[in-house]
């Protein structure tokens, strides 16, 4: 069955036949749609499947495109699909930045020195809060390690000698029943009324002053004063 021309809408047989821009035509009817110049194969311009002469073939250019409610409509879906494709973005690439860090031996002893650092900063945190409300310990107690301190002999002899009745005399019997404890750990004194001694160190005419503190002398040493009473533990 022989088509029919784009143009004039008739049969268009094959020997005048012109078969161009995805349509068929007949040889006189393939002319320009603007001044209808007859056209052939070599010069004519296609322009949105129609034929075109080279002076009227239309010229592309940007044009202004009125806001119609289509052209808003669109324009919002545009954006919309625009916003829903960055969120999707975003939700793959939000976990990329973090990785998970393997427990090396490296990373073990970091985290060990940070938190002997934040055991530290507790102590002297406790410290500060410990001077501002908690006085000093009582006269008896200076008094009695200064009589103590006095009285201990110095001749080899008497090396152990310690003298009861001048410890009694200056302040009771400890309550706590004279209880002995061991240091746990090494300790630095903070303060002047408290002691330093050193893991292993006995702790002797203990007192217990609160739950955070007692009051105690070094056995090794015979220093006496204010000592964390998480330092050390009972014998």
């Amino acid at each position: 069955m022989n088509p029919l021309c784009s143009r004039c809408n008739k049969v268009v047989y094959p020997t005048e036949k012109v078969n161009c821009l995805d349509k068929y035509w007949h040889k006189g009817c393939f002319s320009c749609e603007v001044c209808k110049m007859t056209l052939n194969m070599k010069n004519y311009k296609g322009f949105d499947k129609k034929p075109y002469c080279g002076q009227h073939y239309p010229k592309t250019g940007f044009t202004s495109v009125a806001d119609t409610p289509e052209n808003l409509r669109l324009k919002q879906q545009s954006k919309m699909q625009s916003q829903v494709l960055y969120k999707e973005e975003f939700e793959k690439n939000k976990g990329k930045g973090f990785s998970v860090v393997a427990d090396t031996p490296e990373l073990q002893r970091i985290k060990k020195t940070q938190d002997q650092i934040s055991n530290i900063k507790y102590h002297e945190d406790f410290e500060k809060t410990r001077m501002g409300g908690e006085a000093l310990p009582s006269e008896s107690n200076a008094n009695r390690g200064i009589a103590y301190q006095s009285t201990t002999p110095t001749s080899p002899q008497n090396y152990n000698y310690e003298p009861q009745p001048a410890r009694s005399a200056a302040a009771p019997p400890p309550p706590s029943g004279g209880k002995r404890y061991r240091a746990i750990y090494d300790y630095a004194a903070a303060d002047e009324d408290e002691i330093s001694f050193a893991d292993g160190d006995v702790i002797v005419d203990v007192q217990q002053i609160d739950e955070g503190w007692m009051f105690g002398r070094v056995e090794r040493t015979g220093q006496q004063g204010m000592l964390p009473a998480n330092y050390v533990e009972a014998i």
